[in-house]
Order: structure tokens, then C-alpha cells, then sequence
């Protein structure tokens, strides 16, 4: 007689709530998957209508630990290319001036390998010492786009450094998914349905006695609600702050493909660059991603990213068809201060059969890397009493 499925429950349908899913499903689990929205995707949605804007970038690095589990489940689908003539027209807006090329202190710190950085010391005062306080700056306020800090300088040098390197790997690693993350978490959602993982959407969890008493729990959730389920006040971790502006452009040649505030911190990308669907023909999608410090608020974002419209499209709001600003708040991922690693973060394992899963947990990777390694490990962990073993990635 065949052994019974072994139960796993899991709180929250964004990209980690889906891989533990999927990975838990397939090492023959019986999956059970609570979402409070009546979609899934969480911070990896796509928003449906004329402009098909993202929660900041989309992107996929292929230097990545999910790149290779996504592809072997065809999960990844068509990607968007930027055209190589495209790529030369990233300007750095640097001294007030808009650039074709970074500092050369900048560039030669890049040289340095990640293992050189240290982990104890701020970034700014560790390159500074290697390249100079021009470059060290410079890099600092150019990682922003995938640290959504207001100050990266403060940060771990190694953490920063590390990302740094990565964002600027030629030829680069980030790719884009043809339709946003949307479409990668559509068929995500069918794989996990396919191989009979049971979806609620519409269903909140406020407390974990509510669930039903087998099995082990997977919480994939931001950070603050997982802290607010499990009533648990050590799930601390720092974030950032940001102010996302997305505007609609009549099209006009000549545009560039993406701004970089070498200056401060901040980021404008034209992502109708690389996918035309984003957007109706005629049209160009561009998002500005600014970093907030503690005491600047949702009108200090937009009004910085509408100097770097100015500067970079000059004349757009004659252009302008469509806008919305918002702030994305806590929600941006895990950022390591000097002394910490990601193996400082709050722990995988809670302890009574009690997992996390998600963009601020002790797991390594860039971005949505970390949301995937700690699913992988949480559901490892959690079914590993069973003797139930993940296919491998």
C-alpha cells in the first residue's frame, strides 16, 4: 500500500509562494497554496491594461540559480533583446551633466574581485581608499537600481560590490521576459495547478491555527506580514524606500534607452526598448526608480525623476499620454549593513515545522534570487522528514 502524500501548506502565491509550490509538488507533496489577493504573483505581477507597467525592474539574470530551474520547466518563455544599437544610448548623469561613459575610477573598480571587499566596512569608505571618493560615489549611486537604497555607500561593501559587478557583466545578465514578470508567473501558476497543487486565491491567513494541524508550513510573504502571522518581533530586517514613476510617451526617435543618476540616486529606463508589448504602437513605457531617504517623501521622488525626464527626453510632457507615481515601501528586498552577511537575515526554519520563504531571508542571490534559494531551502527542509527529495535545479 502506497504511503499517504505528505500535507505542506504554503502562505502567499508570489515568485516564492509558486517555486516552493511547484518544488514541493513535485517531490510528491500534496500542495496547498493560500493567496489573500484574487491574484497571484505578489510584487512579481504584471498590471493588466493599456500599460503593462512592473513593480520596478523584471529582469532575470542568467548568472543566476533560477535561471537554470526556470528554463529546464519552460518557464521563462520568450525574452524581449534590447537592439545592440539600443545599448549605446544608456547616458550617466554625472557633474549635471548627461554622459556616454563613467568615471574611469569608477570603471577600474569594477576590476576589484568581490572576495576583495570587505564585509565589515561601509562601500563608500572601502572605495574610496581603492579609487578615489569621484568613483566610489559614482558606483555607489549607479547600484541603486538593483539595491532600491537611498545611500548604497552605507551599505556592506561585499554586498554592494558583489551586485555591482553583476549589474555590469558584459555581455549583461539581466533579460527580460517577453510581457513582464506577468507572464512568467502565468505559467508558473499553470505548472503548479498541472501538477495538482490546490490554489485559494482570495484567502487571507491571519493566524496559523487556523490552518489545518499536519504538515509543515512554507510562509512566503513580505517580511512584515510574516512578522504580524507569526507574531514573531525578531523578523527585522532593513529594506529601502521608493518612488516608481511610470509615463506613457508619444514615441520620437532619438530617446534614450536608460538614465543613471550618478549624482545622487535614481534610475530611468525606457522598457518599451526591449518589449513593444508593454505599451500601444506609437507609444513608449518609461519608469523611473528613485530612492528615498528617510525624511524625503513621495513628491521628492517624482520631482528628481522628472529632472532626469528633462534632462534625457527633453520636451515630454508635450508627449505625455498617461502617468501614475507610487511608492513601493519595505518592499524592496533585503539590504546588508557593514558586519552583516545574508546569513545574518532571519532564518529559514522558525522552528515547529514553520518555514520562511522571501526576498529578506537568510538565502544568498541578487533580487528575486534570494526569494528562490530560500523556497528551494525551505521546502527542502520541510519535507526532508519525509524522505522526499527536490528534482534537481
Amino acid at each position: 500500500m502506497s504511503k499517504p502524500a505528505t500535507p505542506l501548506t504554503i502562505i502567499g502565491g508570489g515568485f516564492a509562494g509558486l517555486t516552493a509550490a511547484i518544488s514541493a509538488a513535485e517531490a510528491g507533496a500534496r500542495v496547498t497554496l493560500h493567496e489573500s489577493h484574487h491574484t497571484l504573483g505578489g510584487r512579481a505581477r504584471t498590471a493588466e491594461g493599456t500599460y503593462r507597467t512592473n513593480e520596478g525592474p523584471h529582469a532575470l539574470y542568467n548568472g543566476g540559480p533560477h535561471w537554470t530551474w526556470l528554463k529546464q520547466r519552460d518557464l521563462i518563455g520568450p525574452l524581449a533583446p534590447l537592439p545592440p544599437i539600443e545599448g549605446t544610448r544608456l547616458r550617466l548623469h554625472h557633474q549635471g551633466k548627461l554622459r556616454r561613459t563613467p568615471p574611469l575610477a569608477m570603471l577600474k573598480l569594477l576590476r576589484r574581485k568581490p572576495e576583495q571587499a570587505p564585509v565589515e566596512q561601509d562601500f563608500m569608505t572601502w572605495a574610496t581608499g581603492e579609487v578615489g571618493e569621484e568613483g566610489a560615489r559614482a558606483a555607489a549611486h549607479y547600484i541603486a537600481v538593483a539595491t532600491f537604497h537611498h545611500d548604497p555607500g552605507s551599505l556592506s561593501a561585499r554586498f554592494v560590490h558583489e551586485r555591482l559587478r553583476r549589474a555590469t557583466k558584459l555581455p549583461p545578465e539581466a533579460h527580460y521576459p517577453r510581457g513582464g514578470w506577468g507572464s512568467v508567473i502565468d505559467r508558473m501558476a499553470t505548472l503548479a495547478w498541472n501538477l495538482g497543487v490546490r490554489v485559494e486565491t482570495l484567502s487571507r491567513v491571519d493566524t496559523l491555527t487556523s490552518l489545518p494541524a499536519a504538515g509543515p508550513v512554507i510562509v512566503a510573504t513580505s517580511l512584515p506580514a510574516a512578522r504580524r502571522l507569526l507574531q514573531d518581533d525578531t523578523l527585522q530586517w532593513d529594506s529601502a524606500r521608493t518612488t516608481l514613476v511610470d509615463v506613457a510617451l508619444r514615441t520620437r526617435k532619438g530617446d534614450p534607452f536608460a538614465i543613471s543618476d550618478l549624482d545622487r540616486t535614481g534610475w530611468v529606463e525606457r522598457f518599451t526598448t526591449q518589449d513593444r508589448t508593454l505599451a500601444p504602437a506609437g507609444q513608449e513605457l518609461i519608469q523611473g526608480q528613485i530612492p528615498l531617504a528617510p525624511e524625503e517623501s513621495k513628491a521628492d521622488g517624482t520631482a528628481r525623476a522628472d529632472h532626469l525626464l528633462d534632462l534625457g527626453f527633453p520636451g515630454w510632457r508635450d508627449r505625455l499620454v498617461w502617468r501614475r507615481d507610487a511608492v513601493s515601501n519595505g518592499r524592496t528586498g533585503a539590504v546588508d549593513l557593514p558586519g552583516t552577511t545574508w546569513r545574518d537575515r532571519p532564518a529559514i526554519n522558525r522552528g515547529n515545522d514553520v518555514y520562511l520563504a522571501g526576498d529578506q531571508v537568510a538565502a544568498p542571490g541578487l533580487l528575486s534570487e534570494v526569494s528562490f534559494n530560500s523556497a528551494l531551502e525551505a521546502v527542502t527542509l520541510a519535507l526532508a522528514p519525509a524522505g522526499l527529495d527536490l528534482k534537481s535545479a
